[in-house]
């Protein structure tokens, strides 16, 4: 960096000094840009040698998204096993249905099947559908990195997180069928 004499100065800026003061400014003035040309110049061959070197700076998504929606789908597989509030409700508006459609003249099997057995029944398909939801959710985000930046691996916590939502899936998905056709805690005879 070398400094400008006062008449490369006023030629450089177009402005003619008419003090020493004035010419001091412009001769900072004309060092700042210099400098500022030269901080560029460097910030540009720093990222052509990182590029170089493979270590370009990281682009595209963050994979937030990802462990979020592998986080979801172990929490609904965790949900189609333990119950949810929305599968009690429906179980106990399908017994309360089952109570006031069935007389007491009916035979102890109906009333078994209407009081109890259709509230099991409507348990047993809320809980497949947060299992199938937390299927659907865990494969979408396993296949996810597919339809992404090519390159780019997904964090090892997101792969095993969503494979765990995908099991609990999968097996809160085995139970509501069992439960659902009665293979699995079915209800008692009524003889």
């Amino acid at each position: 960096m070398g400094t400008k004499t006062v008449d490369e100065a006023k030629a450089a800026s177009g402005v003619e000094a008419t003090n020493d003061e004035e010419k001091a400014e412009v001769t900072r003035a004309d060092e700042a840009t210099e400098a500022a040309g030269g901080r560029e110049t460097e910030a540009t061959e720093a990222a052509e040698v990182a590029e170089a070197d493979g270590e370009a700076a990281p682009q595209g998504p963050s994979g937030i998204g990802q462990g979020a929606g592998a986080v979801v789908s172990a929490a609904l597989g965790l949900v189609s096993l333990s119950g949810s509030w929305l599968g009690t409700v429906a179980g106990a508006r399908q017994q309360l249905i089952g109570q006031l459609r069935t007389s007491s003249q009916a035979s102890v099997a109906k009333q078994i099947k209407a009081v109890y057995g259709d509230a099991w029944h409507a348990t047993a398909l809320w809980g497949g559908l947060f299992a199938l939801a937390a299927l659907i959710v865990g494969v979408v985000v396993l296949a996810r990195p597919a339809f992404g930046a090519p390159g780019k691996p997904q964090a090892a916590w997101v792969k095993s997180v969503a494979w765990g939502g995908v099991a609990l899936g999968v097996i809160g998905l085995f139970l509501a069928v069992l439960k659902y056709t009665d293979i699995l805690l079915g209800l008692p005879s009524a003889s």
